[in-house]
């Protein structure tokens, strides 16, 4: 079963900065979509970013020209830099492999990392 481990979450004021990284244990991870996804309190999780295997990136208006997923295939590695924070994007914050359109089907996720945005 592929582990993923997340990292780089914490408190950041409105219009802050953060970098998410994951990392993710499989063989081939360059065969892969990825893609990151976040559950605030009391929501249910949702999808924030996909990048194709190929390199092409998607994001929902939400977060459009505000966050920006990339990987490094030799490092296995997928991230998130998040950027013009706002308080409605304090949630935990989770990737996770394979076609974003069906991630509400996956049931093997990682821990998370916690991202607060706060004054």
């Amino acid at each position: 079963q592929v582990q993923f481990v997340e990292s780089g979450g914490g408190l950041v004021q409105p219009g802050g900065s953060l970098r998410l990284s994951c990392a993710a244990s499989v063989n081939i991870f360059s065969m892969y979509d990825a893609g990151w996804y976040r559950q605030g309190p009391g929501k249910e999780r949702e999808w924030v970013a996909g990048i194709q295997r190929g390199g092409t990136t998607n994001y929902p208006d939400s977060v459009k020209g505000r966050f920006t997923i990339s990987r490094d295939n030799a490092k296995k590695m997928v991230y998130l830099q998040m950027n013009s924070l706002k308080v409605e994007d304090t949630a935990v914050y989770y990737c996770n492999l394979g076609p974003w359109t069906n991630y509400r089907r996956y049931s093997n996720w990682g821990q998370g990392t916690q991202v607060t945005v706060s004054s």
